[in-house]
């Protein structure tokens, strides 16, 4: 089975993503950068991010911030949110079971994946983080998604963007692909995905297929 995070693979979401909560945070008096926010929370749960802040700030965000944070996101991804180059051709080739486990809620990833049109892919096989205790790096929402679709963490494969993202399904006893063709890929978000654990890492879709071969004979 091929398991995939959902923000910044599949879906070209993590620019517009950070902005979105870069603008909230700043808007609330903390001051949070888009880049900021990629660097320190990029594959985390926003539900941890918001803890984070709260702790690192000593002060409580907004009341309603969660909730507001969460229908501008899902308002926009409507409006903006376009697919992974080559995303689509990549899911069309690739046979076998697959799913999508994000940190994002199971809103999020469902909006996510029917304004790009890939929701036909992996329907009704959606994870959410808001499920599982830990989120990401813990091992859980992989260990979740593997014990839904009841596949053996050992026949695995993870696709992944973020260094939590890769610890998890390292951790979890997955093989892991590093993904770095999103948009908001930086120069040495490869080597971050390996020292990580990712097996292989790869900048292209197209090439997705080939490299799952390489891994495990699929």
């Amino acid at each position: 089975m091929v398991i995939f995070d959902c923000n910044g693979v599949p879906v070209d979401s993590e620019p517009l993503a950070t902005a979105i909560v870069s603008q909230a945070f700043m808007r609330a008096g903390f001051a949070l950068t888009p880049d900021i926010v990629a660097r320190y929370f990029t594959g985390r749960r926003p539900a941890d991010m918001f803890a984070e802040v709260e702790i690192a700030a000593g002060r409580r965000l907004p009341p309603d911030f969660a909730a507001s944070v969460a229908s501008v996101t899902l308002r926009r991804f409507r409006a903006e949110l376009r697919a992974t180059k080559h995303a689509a051709y990549a899911l069309s080739w690739l046979r076998g079971p697959k799913c999508v486990a994000s940190s994002s809620s199971i809103d999020r990833i469902r909006v996510s994946l029917e304004s790009t049109d890939l929701i036909r892919f992996f329907e009704p096989n959606l994870f959410s983080a808001s499920d599982v205790r830990n989120g990401k790096p813990a091992p859980d929402l992989f260990l979740h998604a593997a014990g839904k679709m009841r596949v053996s963490p050992s026949e695995c494969i993870v696709v992944e963007d973020s260094a939590v993202g890769v610890g998890a399904g390292v951790a979890a006893g997955m093989t892991v692909i590093g993904f770095v063709g999103g948009s908001h890929a930086a120069g040495q978000l490869g080597n971050q995905l390996r020292a990580a654990g990712a097996r292989a890492v790869i900048s292209d879709m197209r090439a997705l297929k080939s490299t799952i071969i390489d891994l495990r004979g699929w």
